[in-house]
């Protein structure tokens, strides 16, 4: 508790440390810099202006690893902050934190706050809840992998520019037309192993990993290397030698490929929507993520990425009641809505979704409720709900290393695949052993 004094002697000061001045300060350590920081400000400062109890700080600490590191190291040192912002790969590392984190269901509830979690979009309630359905994290910024397009080439290509591809056939075809027209690469990807093997692997209904991708136990194991993952990932191979598919590296290094008109199609979040808007002078579409037309129960539904807010224990009691309220100031439909519109995030509430759409902003920016249809294109199954994996950083890593072992040739697809899955398991085997 922080209270504002005066400095006009100790009436003033007596007058400051009245229960209807004093305000107690929530820490908020977050990971979004730039632009998005500036959102998360604003999201602060409007709802510090609806009441007098509580200020929300937003605290710039880094990358999401960063954030996760020092947080952890925080409440380590019996000073951690109120609210973290963790990435969703770190979602079984917050689970195991036991005693570390404050539930959010249990949060609203011992603060007398209503929550409704079915108001929540299942597909992004569900990665943050436990197996009986009970939110654990608070959804903040959810994004999912969507197909973006250069409508200026594929009318130079003679394509359709309202007609994107919707099957990795078409795909393949609608690049060679491109090449055909000058077009140095069909398609790129950002975040391989997230795109291209995870939200793959969903969206064609497909396991990530067994007990339902790891949300059902700590004893999962992968399950990527199946025949459908190692088709995708030949095909991979053979698209890059005549640059159907041009492979820009991890992160969002490729991004340039894109910006740049070098591919004409590339495969990013739907939150980086705001930076291909100002980077690039062509029009850009937004259509559903492609898939194979011979899988069974594709397309199914893609999975999440972003980060949620975890509270952590260690604070006050008196303060909990500050972090309840914002996160439902958060739910609000008219500020998920403008926070959907202005970042590109997926509004987390059915509700905010609705807003949107009567507000006109879908009508007015085509191809922002690409990502909200694809996300709900299913009810989620145990293949399509998330993944909740312990270690998972790590093991990204090593999936992005054999995807390029074999773009290098120095592997088949098949032994790319059956190494990451036979690495990645020894990295979940050490997680279940230090949390069990």
């Amino acid at each position: 508790m922080r209270t504002i004094f005066g400095t006009l002697g100790l009436g003033a000061a007596l007058m400051a440390a009245s229960p209807a001045l004093a305000q107690t300060e929530i820490q908020f350590w977050h990971a979004m810099a730039g632009e998005m920081g500036q959102r998360v400000e604003k999201l602060a400062n409007d709802f510090n202006a609806t009441q007098k109890d509580f200020k929300i700080v937003p605290v710039y600490k880094g990358t999401y690893p960063e954030v996760m590191t020092g947080g952890i190291a925080a409440f380590r040192a019996k000073q951690p902050p109120h609210i973290l912002q963790i990435f969703e790969v770190g979602t079984a590392t917050m689970m195991a934190a036991k005693g570390a984190i404050y539930p959010v269901y249990e949060l609203m509830k011992e603060n007398n706050v209503p929550f409704e979690p079915k108001s929540y979009l299942p597909a992004v309630s569900g990665y943050f809840s436990d197996v009986k359905g009970n939110m654990l994290s608070f959804p903040f910024n959810s994004s999912t992998p969507i197909l973006y397009y250069n409508k200026d080439l594929f009318k130079k290509a003679g394509l359709d520019p309202n007609s994107p591809p919707k099957t990795f056939a078409d795909v393949e075809s609608y690049a060679k037309k491109l090449q055909a027209a000058g077009v140095s690469c069909g398609f790129t990807t950002e975040w391989p192993s997230f795109m291209q093997f995870e939200n793959f692997s969903a969206y064609h209904n497909q396991p990530i990993a067994t007990k339902a991708n790891g949300l059902d136990g700590l004893d999962a194991e992968l399950k990527l290397n199946g025949p459908v993952q190692v088709k995708h990932l030949q095909n991979l191979v053979d698209w890059q030698k005549t640059k159907v598919f041009d492979y820009g590296g991890r992160g969002d290094n490729s991004k340039t490929k894109f910006f740049s008109g070098e591919c004409a199609m590339t495969v990013s979040s739907a939150a980086a929507r705001l930076g291909i808007v100002t980077n690039m002078k062509a029009d850009v579409g937004m259509a559903l993520l492609p898939y194979y037309a011979d899988v069974q129960g594709a397309p199914q539904n893609s999975i999440i990425g972003g980060a949620s807010l975890w509270v952590m224990r260690g604070q006050k009691p008196a303060d909990y009641k500050g972090v309840a309220q914002f996160f439902a100031y958060l739910s609000q439909p008219e500020v998920q809505a403008w926070w959907h519109q202005q970042t590109g995030y997926l509004p987390i509430t059915t509700a905010a979704y609705e807003l949107s759409r009567q507000q006109g902003f879908y009508d007015k920016n085509p191809g922002t409720d690409v990502a909200v249809k694809e996300i709900n294109l299913n009810p989620p199954t145990d293949n399509s709900k998330g993944l909740r994996l312990g270690n998972f950083v790590q093991i990204r890593a090593i999936v992005e290393e054999e995807i390029e072992n074999a773009l290098q040739g120095k592997k088949t697809p098949q032994q790319a695949l059956d190494s990451a899955v036979s690495r990645g398991n020894e990295l979940l085997r050490q997680f279940q052993k230090s949390n069990s």
